[in-house]
């Protein structure tokens, strides 16, 4: 078992070695292509979308997969029992905040918003702050951020980050603070009590 362990490791530390070389030369590689392999004339509008293209492909799948890749294993400590435990039981603001954080980097989408719901509700989780954490996990995700940091910089990502979480706080809290709940379906209690 022990073997087994090491030579994940050892994978793992061969996989970020490569990924780490390739990303440092990509600027290279591609001029490499563009002057020696398709011998391309520098500076017409064709070779410099050609450059860009052959440049910013790679370089926004290598930053997706390091950060799937990191994110994978963040997300293999978050389950929904997990994510309940820690949301349960806290001050309405604090809530907020950590249910949005934990929105950011749990494994839910828009698409399973529904039984999400459903279930911080049946453990007890306030609306407001059910609703800071089903906000923010579809709304920020590594998908988008690797996107924005490859096509628009990593000044561009952070404001996109900061106001998704700003927005999903915000939201969770007034409605938190409006009391809400009373518009919600009743049926949805009803589930709670079974």
């Amino acid at each position: 078992m022990l073997d087994y362990i090491k030579r994940k490791i050892v994978l793992i530390l061969i996989f970020i070695g490569l990924w780490f070389i390739f990303y440092k030369y990509l600027s290279l590689i591609t001029d490499f292509i563009i002057d020696r392999i398709f011998n391309l004339q520098t500076g017409r509008h064709f070779t410099e979308a050609l450059r860009f293209f052959i440049y910013e492909v790679p370089k926004v799948f290598l930053l997706l997969i390091l950060i799937i890749f990191i994110v994978g294993i963040i997300r293999s400590y978050f389950s929904p029992e997990k994510t309940r435990a820690a949301l349960k039981g806290k001050s309405l603001f604090t809530g907020n905040i950590m249910a949005a954080l934990l929105g950011m980097v749990t494994p839910f989408c828009s698409c399973s918003a529904i039984p999400l719901f459903l279930g911080f509700v049946e453990a007890g989780i306030p609306i407001g702050i059910t609703f800071s954490f089903l906000i923010a996990a579809p709304m920020i995700n590594e998908v988008a951020i690797v996107l924005l940091i490859g096509l628009f910089g990593w000044k561009v990502t952070v404001i996109y980050v900061l106001t998704g979480l700003f927005v999903a706080i915000l939201s969770g809290w007034l409605i938190g603070v409006f009391k809400l709940e009373k518009y919600v379906a009743e049926w949805v209690f009803q589930v709670k009590s079974n």
